[in-house]
């Protein structure tokens, strides 16, 4: 009975010991405030509260240059903090490239990928354009005569809008593309009419398309899906198929135990119900990989992006 007590005390200053490496965590979201790494971000915060894996979370918003700018101040400011972590995804991958960034996601500990986002394109409600060939033909006629709001330069949503202008016979590198530092400005002109479409992924539009204000043109997934009642490009004749994730990282130069912990953390919150009634609600699909896959997998990312960039007239 005793060796039970004491072992019983045991586990209790464990868990206890581990719960309070983790009191603290920093989450830098690289973008302005409502977009989808901002949301990603929160979510996270908020998921972490309810499943009780850390109580003290902080997350700060530091955007521009797709990223790159947060990316870059985190990995100067945070060397071997085992507390600090940086939210990011594909969109990151083609700004480091597109903007020749100092710093790149090798300099960062990678920790997992937590979600996978199709890009929906929009339009007002009261555009002419209501489908994918009505968009493509004015395209054809005059690529610059769109114009596009999207996220970062080299982005997800960047390279969603070229593959179409490609698969719809215009050349990418004349489509009229605008850069936003986060989802609510790019929202803000398309609710304005300051600008003929809008591409991002569909959980940022979400509200929106459901009240009406916004209407959507196509979807980048290859089969419908059922959180949205649209059509697909494929299914309306256009090749378009590209997926935005998201991801997690800790800062560099951390020890293997404060990387273990971070991915502990990390991998018990994806497998709560809190995390995956989230991801539903928000139309983000489930793509949890973590460790040393996902850091395989980034690195792939990597060079398949600077090829399709290359070919989209993005980067040389």
């Amino acid at each position: 009975m005793k060796t039970f007590a004491l072992a019983a005390a045991a586990a209790l200053l464990s868990a206890s010991t581990a719960f309070a490496q983790m009191a603290e965590l920093k989450i830098m979201a690289p973008a302005a405030p409502g977009g989808g790494w901002d949301q990603t971000a929160r979510t996270i915060q908020s998921t972490l509260q309810a499943e009780g894996l850390a109580s003290n979370i902080q997350v700060e918003n530091v955007g521009g240059a797709g990223g790159t700018i947060g990316l870059q101040q985190f990995v100067n400011n945070s060397s071997g903090d085992g507390s600090a972590t940086i939210v990011g995804g594909y969109v990151m991958v083609g700004a480091i490239i597109a903007n020749d960034s100092p710093v790149s996601l090798a300099d960062v500990t990678p920790i997992a990928r937590l979600t996978g986002e199709y890009v929906v394109v929009v339009a007002p409600a009261s555009s002419e354009i209501d489908n994918a060939e009505q968009l493509a033909e004015k395209l054809r006629a005059d690529p610059g005569s769109v114009t596009w709001a999207g996220g970062s330069a080299g982005g997800v949503d960047h390279i969603a809008a070229g593959m179409f202008a490609k698969a719809a016979g215009a050349d990418p590198a004349e489509i009229n593309y605008i850069p936003y530092a986060g989802g609510g400005e790019a929202l803000a002109a398309l609710l304005g009419n300051q600008v003929s479409v809008g591409v991002s992924g569909y959980s940022e539009f979400s509200a929106q398309i459901e009240a009406g204000a916004l209407k959507v043109i196509g979807i980048t997934a290859p089969e419908r899906q059922s959180y949205l009642d649209a059509p697909t490009f494929a299914e309306q004749g256009f090749d378009v198929d590209v997926q935005n994730w998201r991801m997690i990282a800790g800062a560099p130069g951390i020890s293997d135990e404060q990387r273990e912990e971070l991915l502990t953390t990390i991998r018990t919150m994806a497998e709560s119900d809190t995390w995956n009634g989230e991801l539903e609600t928000k139309g983000w699909v489930n793509t949890y990989l973590d460790g040393d896959e996902f850091a395989a997998y980034l690195e792939g990312e990597t060079e398949q992006t600077a090829a399709i960039l290359s070919e989209l007239g993005i980067t040389q």
